[in-house]
């Protein structure tokens, strides 16, 4: 009895810092990198993360590479008129002391041509690059297609 409740606490506890990974790289942090499983490699999905910069000067997403797609590009979404459209974000800007989500309904990435179908459970890597900070490859979590957001623990962590 006593190894299986070791083994579920164990697993339980690995559970947040798995899913809410954090990369710290100069005065930048990202985290919380995730995206929704796709239902086949011919529909997009989208990669959603947390960027901090704690520094004294602004700096720019300018752009995402990734294996699992042929074109990952930044996207926003905009509505105008109650219709949205999502145009290509030439950067995002991060300015120094705050932090930028790149969330539904916001920023995000867009991942056209897919290599294969995006499974929960499954990761990815994604490398992020900075006009100033240079570029940083982070592994993304696929969640489940009606995913909001990681919930993360950031207590256990």
């Amino acid at each position: 009895m006593k190894h299986i409740l070791l083994t579920a606490f164990t697993l339980l506890a690995a559970t947040p810092a798995l899913a809410c990974n954090s990369v710290s790289f100069g005065d930048l942090t990202v985290e919380h990198a995730w995206s929704r499983a796709t239902i086949g490699a011919s529909r997009p999905a989208v990669f959603y993360v947390e960027i901090s910069n704690t520094g004294d000067t602004d700096d720019a997403l300018i752009g995402i590479a990734t294996p699992a797609a042929e074109s990952p590009m930044l996207h926003e979404t905009v509505v105008t008129d109650g219709v949205a459209s999502m145009p290509h974000a030439m950067s995002i800007p991060l300015p120094a002391g705050q932090a930028v989500q790149l969330a539904p309904g916001g920023y995000h990435g867009m991942l056209t041509g897919l290599t294969a179908a995006l499974n929960e459970g499954d990761s990815f890597p994604v490398t992020l690059t900075f006009q100033n900070a240079g570029a940083v490859t982070i592994t993304v979590d696929v969640l489940s297609m009606r995913a909001a957001g990681l919930e993360c623990d950031h207590a256990a962590q």
